[in-house]
């Protein structure tokens, strides 16, 4: 078989088609990111990088490099400010109104704004305004993106600009007041998706405008499913969920050239011919222990319609696992998933995973290839 250049090989796999090995990911996502710079000082040290950093992000370009890394990821979520942003008691609120503690280095919500509001309380609630957006940050995401595309092989990947429609409901309602008002009171709902929708196309218009023609894809984020099962069910989606997701990639993809990924933790098996329907090119993290979402199964059941990212278990087995039942568990899903998948962490690489066990994942790889 001929050898692959890395975008190549991304375009294969998100296309389902055969190609020289799967698409190596590290830190092409917002969820397959490293948070701690500790780690990352390690995986340099480990993979013999010295001196100063290289490239333009915070993790060595050096050690992508090293693990023969195929994406590169470009842009970020660029929200405006509002009369919401401050600093209270501890408490940071972002630009929704959304109130986040610090717990070992990840802000956990604590405040919902818009918990127990009515209807017209949340028509006339503060939205993030578009028109405040900074363009220079978009110009730079832009020529940052221009410039891997038209100067290296690498796949470029642009993370999503704006927040779920569902997981900004349940994060400014809060979990149980939103799930609620998702039974009870699906017109509030309605009212509220709408009006994240309008911002959504908007910077979606932006973000897009700058970035589409250079990246071959974008990422996107909202969280549908629990350990044993999605929040709601089939109808409920899509009733509530899917006319707004469904919009909003459509939206997008009038702005780029590439693939749309989406991420969601948990089970969700039961919506995937509903997110496929919606214009889910991958489906991210195939998360490992979820009901029903074991790789054997996703490949069997929607390998022909869907590629897979992820599935490299970031709750114990990165944590916790030897180098040795790392590298088995790669084998294991690299001979199940033989087209359509790219191979990264399930999620976030936190405090807990050791460097060692990062590399681990790309050597089981390489090892499984004969690279």
């Amino acid at each position: 078989m001929p050898h692959f250049t890395h975008r190549e090989r991304f375009i294969a796999a998100a296309s389902r088609q055969e190609a020289d090995r799967a698409v190596f990911d590290l830190c092409g996502s917002p969820q397959t990111w490293i948070d701690y710079q500790v780690t990352r000082d390690w995986l340099a040290q480990l993979l013999g990088i010295t001196g100063k950093k290289q490239g333009d992000f915070c993790v060595d370009e050096r050690i992508f490099e090293a693990l023969d890394i195929d994406t590169r990821l470009v842009g970020g979520m660029p929200t405006p400010k509002t009369a919401h942003n401050r600093a209270e008691n501890g408490i940071s609120y972002d630009s929704w109104g959304i109130g986040s503690r610090e717990v070992n280095g990840h802000g956990e919500i604590c405040y919902h704004p818009l918990e127990g509001r009515t209807i017209d309380e949340v028509m006339a609630y503060e939205f993030p305004d578009p028109a405040n957006i900074d363009r220079k940050k978009i110009a730079t995401w832009a020529r940052q993106a221009q410039y891997l595309h038209k100067n290296t092989g690498y796949a470029v990947i642009a993370e999503h600009p704006v927040l779920g429609v569902f997981e900004l409901g349940c994060w400014m309602f809060g979990f149980e007041d939103y799930l609620y008002r998702l039974a009870a009171e699906p017109e509030l709902v309605h009212a509220f998706s709408g009006r994240v929708l309008a911002y959504q196309k908007r910077v979606i218009e932006l973000y897009y405008g700058a970035l589409g023609r250079y990246i071959a894809c974008t990422t996107s984020g909202d969280d549908f499913g629990t350990q044993r099962g999605p929040f709601m069910s089939i109808g409920m989606f899509n009733a509530l969920v899917k006319p707004y997701f469904k919009e909003r990639i459509a939206y997008t993809k009038r702005f780029i050239n590439g693939f749309y990924q989406h991420h969601t933790c948990g089970s969700v098996y039961p919506l995937i011919p509903e997110l496929i329907g919606c214009g889910v090119d991958i489906l991210n993290p195939i998360q490992p222990g979820a009901y029903w979402m074991e790789c054997e199964r996703l490949k069997a059941d929607y390998g022909g319609q869907i590629a897979f990212w992820g599935g490299i278990d970031t709750q114990h087995l990165l944590p916790s696992g030897s180098v040795e039942e790392i590298k088995a568990e790669v084998r294991k899903i690299l001979s199940v998933m033989d087209t359509g998948y790219i191979l990264s962490p399930a999620h976030t690489i936190q405090y807990d995973v050791p460097a060692e066990n990062l590399i681990a994942l790309y050597d089981g790889a390489r090892e499984y290839y004969r690279l």
